[in-house]
């Protein structure tokens, strides 16, 4: 009896020593998101406050995303030189700006990502369908962080949810993202659109 007992807490101290070996590793998913300096798909917008937008997102690293909004909404938020614009459809002011380092996404937009970097990486978790990281700026951890979710086989980003400063998140669900292929810089340019949109700074 006592050999047994002996086997199972064994059996067990095994188990818990084992890795996650159904998690993407860490480096696999550094690896795919700095595979592609171009991706394009439509996504499915949850907003803090549970409503629902969906639309087209143009990705071009390093640090420029573009996100089309559809009907009502039509809004457009623009990743572009170094800032973060939102113009609202319906009205004539010029776009709120942030910097783009001061969000989470600027932590997937970046030239080359290592989710290795010390203090970057604050979550990994998953099983055999799916793996999730959680991301933050160790510099700056006010600025909130991203929580991304990828399928294996191959690694595919599905998802994220962004926490800003405030505690609010913001989950995108993406379709089937096509990576490759060329944007035009006009894109992600935020005067550009602003002159386009007869709007001045």
């Amino acid at each position: 009896m006592r050999l047994f007992a002996r086997t199972i807490l064994a059996s067990i101290l095994v188990l818990f020593a084992l890795p996650a070996a159904a998690q993407i590793p860490v480096g696999e998913i550094s690896r795919y998101l700095n595979s592609f300096a171009t991706a394009r798909s439509e996504f499915t917008q949850v907003n803090g406050d549970g409503t629902i937008s969906t639309g087209d997102l143009s990705i071009s690293r390093p640090n420029r995303a573009r996100f089309d909004y559809d009907a009502p909404n039509k809004g457009l938020v623009i990743a572009g030189g170094g800032q973060v614009a939102i113009f609202d459809s319906v009205s004539n002011t010029p776009p709120e700006q942030y910097p783009l380092s001061q969000t989470p996404l600027s932590l997937i937009l970046a030239q080359n990502v290592d989710l290795g970097r010390s203090g970057m990486l604050v979550r990994h978790t998953g099983d055999a369908t799916q793996t999730s990281v959680t991301l933050q700026d160790p510099a700056h951890p006010e600025y909130g962080n991203i929580q991304l979710v990828f399928t294996p086989d191959p690694t595919k980003l599905r998802q994220w949810v962004i926490t800003d400063d405030a505690g609010t998140q913001t989950t995108v669900i993406l379709g089937d993202m096509q990576t490759g292929g060329s944007l035009g810089t006009s894109l992600f340019s935020i005067p550009q659109e602003m002159r386009k949109r007869g709007l001045t700074e």
